[in-house]
């Protein structure tokens, strides 16, 4: 009887508990989708940019777009959140690995993988504070580079 009831309970614990879902497990589970991950970030940097032009056009006329304005406002900041979220959660504490400090390549692709995700959170930040599309265009071009050099290893 009391496995049934731990069981119910962790059961219910996970319906009525959970708030929010994350960018992946820290088990580790081992079962990792990186093709996917790179495909949301374009995803929502798609939609950070579509939010920066609809801010941008509903601004004309901003007594009668309010409510809009804020939709895309909390639109666009969701998503770099979200950018901020896979890069964090995901890619720095579970694909890039610590490197052998006494193998230099190793420490430098180390490095330069850090360097762009760091760039990545910076320009999704950047992203949030303004509606200047120039940021949107770094954070995609850097997620590009990214991906380059994470998928050479």
């Amino acid at each position: 009887m009391r496995p049934k009831l731990l069981l119910i309970c962790a059961a219910m614990a996970t319906v009525f508990g959970a708030t929010e879902a994350r960018a992946h497990c820290e088990i580790p589970c081992g079962i990792y989708g990186d093709d996917l991950r790179f495909a949301t970030l374009d995803e929502d940097i798609t939609t950070i940019a579509k939010s920066v032009d609809m801010i941008v056009k509903l601004s004309a006329d901003p007594a009668t777009n309010a409510n809009q304005i804020t939709r895309w406002v909390l639109n666009k900041e969701k998503h770099a959140d979200h950018i901020r979220e896979i890069v964090t959660q995901y890619f720095m504490t579970q694909r890039v690995k610590l490197p052998d400090m006494s193998d230099a390549g190793a420490v430098e692709s180390y490095k330069n993988q850090l360097a762009m995700l760091h760039k990545m959170l910076v320009y999704a930040m950047k992203s949030k504070q303004n509606t200047d599309k120039a940021h949107t265009d770094v954070l995609h071009d850097t997620v590009h580079e990214f991906k380059a050099a994470y998928t050479k290893k």
